[in-house]
């Protein structure tokens, strides 16, 4: 995978989720998030069979989790017991140019930013809740992070997704950007492909659930 886009990535997240700045290391990046679930995630642009086993082996506190850019059913057997499998995704880019973006009729957008991230939410006309995205520009003229997009499951098949994404970038466009990077869900995958998103590859999710003796409920969920 390409160092430079991952970097983009790893960069606008931590600012989307108010992580902490990223940390070089010889073998990719390490983010503290500080999160009960996810302390700490290790980003890795060129995993190999012997890093993956060799991180797997060491990082051993719960919360710890992987970022690497293979599928899945390449990993599985270098993975070391007391580790599982997140949801799939992908890595995802595209050029961005201004668009027009109209809520349906019975909707309404609401935009607003800081530091550095400009959320957009969509509401019936009731306010109940229906579709949101979020976007982060480390600075500007730097490649954005689109993320969190989500739509309700009651009001989805009516463009809503495709409305947030499209506000998001009239945000981003006026921001200085004019690339963005996101990391798409399997089933978020097609929506961006119709918005002429480019996918670069798979983006595989490793979590350590702790050592394999302290495992009880979730041994059933681990690889290994």
């Amino acid at each position: 995978m390409d160092a430079e886009l991952v970097r983009s990535w790893v960069e606008g997240w931590v600012v989307s989720r108010g992580a902490a700045p990223p940390v070089a290391e010889a073998w990719g990046l390490t983010v503290v998030v500080g999160l009960t679930g996810q302390v700490t995630r290790h980003v890795l642009p060129d995993a190999n069979e012997s890093l993956v086993r060799k991180l797997t082996e060491t990082a051993t506190a719960p919360g710890t989790w992987l970022k690497l850019f293979l599928p899945p059913q390449t990993v599985a057997p270098w993975v070391a017991p007391g580790w599982r499998f997140d949801d799939d995704g992908f890595l995802m880019s595209a050029p961005l140019h201004p668009t027009a973006a109209e809520a349906p009729e019975g909707y309404q957008v609401r935009t607003w930013a800081r530091g550095g991230v400009t959320r957009v939410l969509v509401l019936t006309e009731d306010g109940e809740f229906a579709a949101r995205g979020q976007v982060a520009v480390p600075s500007p003229g730097r490649t954005a992070v689109v993320d969190q997009v989500e739509t309700s499951p009651a009001h989805r098949r009516r463009g809503l997704g495709g409305l947030v994404m499209r506000t998001l970038e009239n945000a981003t466009v006026a921001a200085g950007s004019s690339t963005a990077v996101l990391a798409a869900t399997t089933e978020g995958q097609a929506l961006y492909e119709s918005l002429g998103w480019r996918t670069h590859g798979p983006l595989t999710s490793l979590v350590c659930d702790g050592p394999p003796q302290t495992l009880t409920t979730f041994e059933r969920r681990c690889v290994g």
